[in-house]
């Protein structure tokens, strides 16, 4: 790299990130896309930015998306361009807007973009101007329709914004695609397809150097080909390489090569046109004994997430998800499906840092309007506003972009095409059935749920589903395509399933069976399923389930069942990323670290639950003298003792049908302990059989390919779930206290991770604080909701999260109570010096941290 740097004579391709300069205006300003135009009382705003969580909560709003607030916004965005840049090709790119944008440059109209998820540019060479001339940037955003989706959307220009300065010969928009055919540990071929462009007005003849440099930054491969291109064409150029000994990418051992991307012609001398992270791996599935990453079985661990943060809505930013998939890593979680719509660039990369899989989404509806809840969910009537309107038009671009966008990250490993489209009477039916109840019908009325041949056919779903598994096929061919199932008692008998390689059901375990024989051929997973026991042994207990998604990781905004509440409270972690018992529950089916927790509920509570129904645990030891508790360990170990102030409440075995072990307590203040012990490792794919490896079965030639991605964030866990090893005997201890008093807070801002900072602007990142309450022997008041106020100097509080779904308080106000004794604030540095945090809460001593230089 030093070597070439110092023959540079030509223009290296420079992204510059636009997150400041912008003003904001809520309301529409008619004018406001003219240059001279002149703002009054426009507010400034820092990119990406969304205004929905930054005003009240109402009810009158939808109670899909949060009971946020929408209406249309403008935004401008001033810059200036250096002379250097001039003759240069300028792309303006947008990750994401959410929704309906249009967008002007210097007074020109540059184009519009409905999908809120999908990434866009415009090429601004010819509109730009530079030296002390004033560059600006136009931005309507519409976002009127409230009902547009069955959960939180944001509003506004909610991802990064980025200007590509390159020569005119250059590497196209999502250009390169590198791909791994085969791999072992001492073995990899690999290839590497170029598109270039050239948006200059003569041919030319330039030469693509590639450089692949290993995770410790050594050059391992170079490779090179030249390639003609004519004024305003495309051409592509392909390089073949092979690679010794290669660093293999798993959950377990993300790691990551860099490759480097030269041009260099006579005209424009050497320059780096694209530097990017890749991966070495390669994947299967099959139908009969699930997926395989690199040559070894391993199950889908995975969790769905949505794409908002709580107080930060839709705006959030590497650091936020960084420290959500450092705790579901933790958990044992090894996958992340993107619910429902492609996810901002930076989550991807830190999949494939920390080593997460990845189901790639693209559509929640497709041309048909799906129900959106307005008053509460399932409640009726429903209203049916949303994307479907652009689909016909726009479904082919979006879909090619998300593809073309992500497709070199090693953490993706297939891309689905649609959520939920064959939910039943919504609107698709069929004859086959006179009536249908799907899986959030509880409320629908009778005349809803029966077959109407005046809606639109369901066997229109065959149709539609090869269009865009077609679509994908176009653009690549290495990731198998699969979708989402809602209803496959009926779609899979029309034909939905017949153009995937991998079929996806939710919440359908009970059709795995039936399934895999009648489509012998094709595998199957679990893209959507509920948190129970008997749905991850229908997993575990089937070698042909590849396994499962959690409905969902962690709590989300909206799909919100009534006011107050304003999300959805299925997560695993609250909207503050803080864990709930569930979370330590899912740990013992997933873990293979050697684990206890303990958690209690009141035995009167416990009884009005039925069995198969999720119980309100809490890890608090605070009862009244004598009253009957209920006390539940969760552990992937064989048995457990409990110990109640150092005298054993007796020994239990873990049965395999039961998702923990339990005692009724008298209560007693004091200490409440277990010691559990047994044989380690109870999660992933166990086989009587020990599990299969690659060379037993007969491998499918679809969705093989590798790539990798930067070290950082590695799991203790081993490699594989389906190993013939004897599980180690092994102990794990919990304990809970009676705790006293609330007295005091604790204050802890995170730290990112070092290995995940590469390609994080340290001076626009959000910092995040976690504020806890705490008695005198400094331990977690787990039931405390004391109000607290939190103050910044030197920076800029972007609010508040604690987690409780029914608190309705704005998110900008800087006071909020805690839940269950935490609360979690977001805030940034102003400019580059320090920033001190503080919080403060009446009877309890103040705590706060500083930050910066």
């Amino acid at each position: 790299m030093t070597e070439l740097r110092n023959h540079i004579k030509g223009f290296d391709t420079q992204k510059l990130t636009l997150a400041e300069g912008w003003q904001f205006h809520l309301g529409d300003c008619p004018d406001a896309w003219k240059k001279d135009f002149v703002p009054e009382d426009w507010k400034s705003v820092t990119v990406p930015h969304d205004w929905s969580v930054e005003l009240p909560f109402s009810r009158e709003y939808s109670s899909g998306t949060g009971y946020a607030a929408g209406g249309i916004g403008w935004y401008r965005c001033a810059f200036s361009l250096p002379e250097q840049f001039r003759n240069r090709r300028i792309l303006l790119s947008f990750d994401g807007v959410y929704r309906d944008s249009q967008v002007w440059c210097n007074n020109i109209f540059k184009g519009f973009h409905p999908n809120g998820y999908t990434p866009f540019s415009y090429d601004i060479t010819s509109e730009a101007v530079f030296g002390e001339q004033e560059n600006i940037i136009c931005v309507r955003v519409d976002r009127t329709e409230l009902s547009d989706s069955r959960w939180f959307t944001g509003s506004g220009i909610t991802r990064k914004v980025t200007l590509t300065v390159s020569d005119p010969l250059c590497l196209d928009e999502y250009g390169m695609f590198f791909t791994v055919p085969e791999a072992d540990q001492e073995h990899a071929a690999f290839q590497t397809e170029y598109r270039l462009l050239n948006a200059g007005e003569d041919g030319r003849t330039v030469t693509v150097v590639s450089r692949l440099l290993d995770p410790d930054g050594v050059c391992v491969s170079e490779l090179s080909g030249s390639v003609y291109a004519a004024a305003g064409s495309r051409e592509t150029l392909t390089l073949d390489g092979q690679l010794a000994a290669p660093a293999l990418w798993s959950p377990d051992t993300p790691d990551l090569y860099t490759l480097e991307t030269w041009l260099e012609d006579k005209d424009a001398g050497l320059r780096l046109a694209d530097r990017s992270s890749v991966g070495i791996r390669t994947f299967s599935f099959d139908a009969d004994h699930g997926f395989f990453l690199n040559g070894k079985p391993l199950n889908f661990q995975g969790v769905c997430v949505h794409h908002d943060a709580g107080a930060l809505g839709a705006a959030v930013t590497r650091s936020v998800w960084a420290r959500r998939l450092q705790k579901l890593k933790h958990m044992g979680c090894n996958a992340i499906r993107m619910s429902h719509n492609p996810h901002m660039p930076e989550l991807y990369e830190l999949c494939d840092a920390m080593g997460f899989l990845v189901m790639d989404e693209a559509f929640d509806e497709w041309e048909a309007p799906k129900n959106k809840w307005s008053t509460g969910h399932n409640v009726y009537p429903p209203k049916h506003q949303g994307y479907y309107r652009y689909f016909s038009e726009y479904h082919s671009r979006d879909l090619r972009t998300m593809v073309l966008r992500d497709r070199n990250h090693p953490s993706v490993i297939f891309w689905s095409i649609g959520n939920e489209i064959d939910y039943p009477n919504d609107p698709y039916c069929h004859p086959r059935f006179e009536t249908m109840t799907g899986n959030n019908d509880a409320n629908k009325p009778e005349e809803e749920r029966r077959y109407n041949p005046d809606r639109p056919n369901a066997e229109r779903l065959k149709d539609l589903a090869a269009m865009l598994a077609a679509e994908v096929r176009s653009v690549d061919t290495t990731h198998p395509v699969t979708l989402a199932a809602a209803f496959p008692e009926l779609s899979s008998h029309l034909g939905f399933l017949d153009a995937l390689d991998v079929a996806g059901y939710n919440y359908k375990e009970h059709l795995y069976e039936e399934s895999h024989r009648r489509f012998p051929g094709l595998p199957f997973l679990g893209s959507e399923n509920g948190h129970s026991l008997e749905a991850w042994r229908a997993v575990t207990d089937n070698e042909y389930i590849s396994g499962q998604f959690l409905w969902t990781g962690i709590d989300y905004l909206g799909e919100a069942h009534g006011w107050p509440y304003r999300a959805s409270g299925a997560g695993l972690l609250t909207l503050a990323g803080f864990e709930k018992t569930g979370y330590y529950r899912r740990m013992s089916f997933w873990s293979r670290e050697p684990m206890a927790h303990l958690a209690t509920v009141r035995a009167a509570e416990a009884k009005q639950i039925s069995e198969k129904e999720w119980r309100p645990y809490l890890e608090t030891w605070n009862y009244m003298d004598g009253e009957p508790v209920e006390v539940v360990c969760y552990t992937n170990l064989d048995g457990a003792e409990l110990f109640l102030n150092g005298e054993s409440l007796g020994v239990k075995e873990k049965s395999p049908d039961e998702d923990g072990i339990r005692w009724q307590v008298p209560y007693q203040a004091g200490t409440l302990s277990v010691r559990a012990f047994g044989a380690s490792g109870a999660a992933g794919r166990q086989f009587e059989n020990g599990g299969k490896t690659a060379d037993d079965v007969e491998q499918p030639e679809t969705a093989g390919i590798s790539e990798q991605p930067e070290t950082a964030g590695t799991s203790e866990q081993p490699e594989a779930a389906g190993t013939s090893e004897q599980p180690e005997a092994a102990e794990a201890f919990d304990q809970l206290e009676t705790i006293g008093a609330p007295c005091q807070l604790k204050l802890q801002v995170y730290q990112l991770p070092e290995a995940l900072t590469a390609q994080t602007p340290d001076s626009k990142e959000i910092f995040q604080a976690e504020i806890s309450v705490l008695d005198a022997k400094g331990r977690l008041a787990v039931t405390d909701a004391s109000r607290i106020t939190v103050q910044i100097s030197g920076g800029t509080l972007l609010g508040l999260e604690s987690g409780d779904i029914a608190d309705c308080t704005e998110y900008s106000s800087p006071m909020r109570n805690a839940y269950h004794g935490r609360l979690l604030a977001f805030f940034r540095k102003n400019g580059e010096g320090q920033a001190t945090i503080t919080a403060s809460a009446e009877a309890l001593a103040p705590a706060g941290e500083t930050v910066g230089c």
